[in-house]
């Protein structure tokens, strides 16, 4: 319900009189939250917000606008809302080397990617718990700074996945630099070999890469994927053939398996 609520409203910001008017006592909607998505609601609600402000600078509009849009009355607050998220103040567009985040809309709802020149680093639904840990892991990794913007990997994964969902598309092309251990690269390798409509276990895919013991290092190889449906990691379920966990949700997962299985 708090998510729904946020997503229809994402510029308000919350006070207790407000979870009242929900019949939700605050203290237990707080907590449960934090259990659910992995990260507090105010987490959440600020960075929806300021995905709805990048958003809005990337079509163009000013960052004063973009401020004001979505909730923030001061600019200090928003700088620094911002900066926590993204790794740097939204005027500040250096002329170095920087990674650049778009909000890609989708027919499961809104994504972010995130890139520079060479190749896409990031993909994730928006509602994604622990995102907001995700882009600053990939700050830190990187020493980069992360503003919104696009470039030509940005705009090659958007037009693949406009083509993925009308079901057009099965094999993306869109290069990717992805940030991880030997095992894991390995084990995202491999899912990306599984082919479209088709699944595999978690036992199957550490028997294939030569470590049959290894399946639940796997199952977290695979919850470690930052890159979603090109790396297809909604492609692994259980060896009972239940569906198993999902960074995006259950609901995204089966549909993605059934869109494939469609087309």
């Amino acid at each position: 319900m708090l998510a729904n609520a946020v997503e229809e409203n994402p510029e308000k910001r919350w006070k207790d009189r407000d979870f009242r008017a929900l019949s939700i006592d605050s203290s237990t909607a707080r907590r449960q939250f934090k259990k659910r998505f992995g990260m507090t609601f105010v987490e959440y609600a600020r960075a929806r917000r300021i995905g709805l402000a990048m958003k809005q600078i990337r079509d163009g509009e000013s960052v004063i606008n973009a401020q004001f849009a979505s909730g923030y009355e001061s600019s200090s607050g928003f700088r620094d809302a911002f900066s926590r998220i993204m790794g740097t103040a939204p005027s500040l567009l250096s002329s170095g080397h920087v990674l650049k985040a778009s909000w890609l809309d989708t027919p499961l709802g809104p994504m972010v990617a995130v890139a520079d020149e060479i190749g896409l680093y990031l993909l994730e639904f928006v509602d994604r718990r622990g995102l907001e840990r995700e882009v600053e892991c990939l700050r830190l990794k990187t020493k980069l700074a992360i503003i919104p913007g696009k470039t030509e990997p940005i705009r090659l994964i958007e037009n693949e996945l406009t083509q993925y969902f009308k079901g057009t598309l099965q094999e993306f092309k869109t290069p990717l630099l992805l940030l991880g251990s030997p095992f894991q690269k390995q084990v995202w390798d491999e899912l990306k070999k599984i082919p479209f409509g088709e699944t595999r276990s978690y036992s199957q895919i550490a028997l294939a890469i030569s470590r049959p013991c290894a399946f639940r290092a796997v199952a977290q190889a695979n919850g470690a994927n930052q890159v979603a449906i090109v790396i297809p990691c909604h492609r692994v379920i259980n060896a009972n053939g239940d569906l198993g966990g999902y960074g995006g949700g259950m609901a995204r997962k089966k549909w993605l398996l059934d869109h494939e299985r469609r087309n």
